[in-house]
């Protein structure tokens, strides 16, 4: 198990994180739509994910998504160290009713975000769908992923939302899973990743 915490003027976030968990998800980030994406990256990617948030939402949720995100991250690179043995790559297409969304990623040690989407609307519901952006890119730049992200079609915007964190759920899980054949090894010709 995973713990990390991370407290600022603009937030505390504490998270704990079990990589081979079964799912199983308990969220209360103060962004009602955010917890409901958190809770698909947990129950896709068969993690265990607890995730508590005290932030300026008084303001708007900028400040605490970008800092899950990062914070979230930091709990991913602890939890996956050297990357020995991981199977390093994954993918996931995932739909939900018109909507379609590719990810891919790889744990190579350098972050990097292509994000795709084009939605249908700016807010579902009071989210500023500006943020899933702000997320990914802390999440990225602190797990230090490259990360792939498509909706390849899609016109209600919360179907949109929810099939990219399905997907990205389901790519990390594939990538994070051991492969038999490398166990033990770096999965990189470099020898560190």
């Amino acid at each position: 198990m995973i713990k990390i915490s991370r407290k600022t003027n603009e937030t505390d976030i504490s998270i704990e994180l079990n990589m081979t968990g079964s799912g199983k998800a308990d969220i209360d980030t103060g962004v009602a739509f955010l917890d409901h994406m958190l809770d698909q990256i947990a129950r896709h990617g068969l993690m265990d994910l607890t995730i508590k948030c005290d932030g300026d939402t008084y303001i708007d949720d900028h400040h605490s998504v970008e800092d899950i995100g990062i914070t979230l991250g930091q709990a991913f690179a602890k939890a996956l160290a050297n990357k020995a043995g991981l199977t390093r790559y994954g993918y996931a297409y995932v739909p939900l009713d018109e909507a379609l969304s590719r990810v891919v990623l790889d744990l190579s040690g350098r972050p990097s975000l292509e994000l795709n989407v084009s939605f249908t609307r700016s807010m579902i519901g009071t989210f500023d769908v500006d943020l899933i952006a702000e997320f990914f890119q802390g999440l990225v730049n602190h797990a230090l992923i490259t990360l792939h992200i498509d909706n390849l079609r899609g016109v209600n915007a919360h179907h949109q939302a929810e099939t990219i964190f399905k997907a990205f759920g389901r790519a990390l899980r594939m990538a994070t899973t051991l492969d038999e054949r490398q166990a033990g090894v770096i999965p990189s010709t470099k020898g560190l990743l």
